[in-house]
């Protein structure tokens, strides 16, 4: 097949991704890309985690395909269809009741910072409270309220209206012997501190675009203690380390806590369709009809993937599978670790996993010769100095063990050309 000609002119400058990975893609299927010019590239990207599933998932396909030739409605804004109460019932029996959950849920439009957006306006109207507490190193979307929440994104805040933000220090921020919920409790909760109460605290269990900063259990518990004490609404947005990711359906399941609400999307359709959920617990639903909406929120396309992408979850095979795939990597970084004095540390659970190395050039030089050697894999930390391991769940052992292996290779590589260039 030629190359495909593309008018690279007409596109934004916006673009991102196009720049980090310069190639056209044609083909995807599970962990496997394939551009115009016929190289293969292995996907330890998934969509920024959009794919938990892999590419192309035959199950899902069919299902998707089904749909399209039996001619149910696709968009009906959210008026009932079949489609929309099959995923509701599903949801409800295979993943809430069993984990002992009673949350309502939410459409609102389909990007993951919708939900965002929609849970701090209901968190502040339910608390009629203006403050919400965010930490160092999260993401939570670009637009406003999403951005304004996003330590990691510090530099683009002038772009936007003051919000009413604290942020306090993540997990390990001072230091791994600071606990940083006694100095939270007394920023918030403390008289003369010069702080409101607010109205929510919002965290990523694990920082992904933070650098894979990964909260502590016993934190997470007393997180959500301070905040039950004082009246906050706790939100977790799982929105990007959910759906498998850590092994659990939830990040948050291994800490035994109940957060008010979770924001799920990315992988929530199951076939890399757009879709976001709200959840929360019954008594905050104040909502008014229509008070939050979008014209594409339950698009029933996408609620087709995410209601089979359930079967997964019928039994703990699945999340067993995840969590052993996620051992077996935890094991080949260790070692990469070892035998690297260019990588200071490496962490994570499941199937995220972040390589810290010594600065952000070598982070981005080892990307970038990854790709040149058909391997997508993409940087992240507040410097750009982490590489992200990021796989599809349904990755085959076969390639996520020869992902691992040509990540060391390169890793040694790059240290040698260094070595030269000294």
């Amino acid at each position: 097949m030629n190359k495909i000609k593309l008018n690279k002119t007409r596109e934004s400058n916006v673009s991102g991704y196009s720049k980090s990975f310069p190639t056209t893609f044609k083909y995807a299927k599970n962990d496997i890309l394939i551009d115009d010019k016929d190289k293969e590239y292995l996907d330890f990207f998934s969509g920024a985690g959009a794919l938990n599933y892999g590419h192309n998932n035959d199950i899902l396909k069919e299902a998707i395909v089904n749909f399209l030739k039996s001619d149910a409605p696709v968009h009906c804004l959210d008026m009932d269809s079949v489609i929309k109460l099959n995923f509701l019932n599903k949801i409800t029996e295979v993943i809430l009741k069993p984990r002992g959950f009673d949350y309502k849920i939410q459409f609102p439009s389909p990007s993951g910072t919708n939900a965002v957006e929609a849970a701090i306006k209901l968190a502040r109207k339910v608390t009629k409270r203006k403050k919400i507490v965010a930490f160092t190193h999260s993401f939570h979307g670009m637009t406003a309220t999403s951005l304004a929440i996003s330590g990691s994104q510090e530099m683009r805040h002038q772009d936007i209206p003051s919000q009413d933000i604290i942020f306090q220090p993540f997990d390990g921020f001072l230091g791994e012997n600071t606990n940083t919920i006694e100095y939270i409790s007394k920023m918030i909760a403390t008289n003369g501190s010069g702080n409101q109460l607010p109205a929510a605290i919002i965290l990523e269990t694990i920082q992904a675009e933070g650098g894979i900063k990964v909260a502590n259990e016993k934190w997470l518990q007393e997180l959500q203690h301070f905040a039950n004490e004082n009246g906050i609404l706790l939100i977790v947005d799982d929105i990007q380390v959910g759906c498998g990711r850590t092994g659990n359906f939830f990040s948050f399941e291994r800490a035994g806590i109940t957060p008010d609400i979770v924001l799920l999307s990315k992988s929530i359709s199951g076939f890399g369709l757009p879709l976001s959920l709200v959840l929360m617990k019954p008594e905050l639903d104040i909502w008014k009809p229509g008070e939050h909406n979008g014209t594409f929120r339950a698009n029933n396309l996408s609620l087709c993937g995410a209601t089979k992408a359930l079967d997964y979850w019928e039994d703990e095979t699945f999340s067993n599978n995840v969590k052993a795939k996620g051992e077996f990597i935890e094991k080949a970084l260790k070692k990469i670790h070892e035998n690297s004095e260019n990588v200071l540390d490496v962490r994570g659970l499941g199937m995220i996993w972040g390589i810290e190395f010594v600065s952000g050039e070598m982070a981005k030089k080892v990307s970038k010769t990854l790709f040149e050697q058909g391997m997508i894999i993409e940087t992240c930390g507040n410097m750009g100095q982490v590489i992200k391991l990021l796989p599809p769940l349904t990755i085959t052992k076969s390639n996520l063990t020869k992902g691992l292996e040509k990540l060391q290779s390169v890793i040694h590589q790059v240290r040698e050309e260094e070595i030269l260039t000294y």
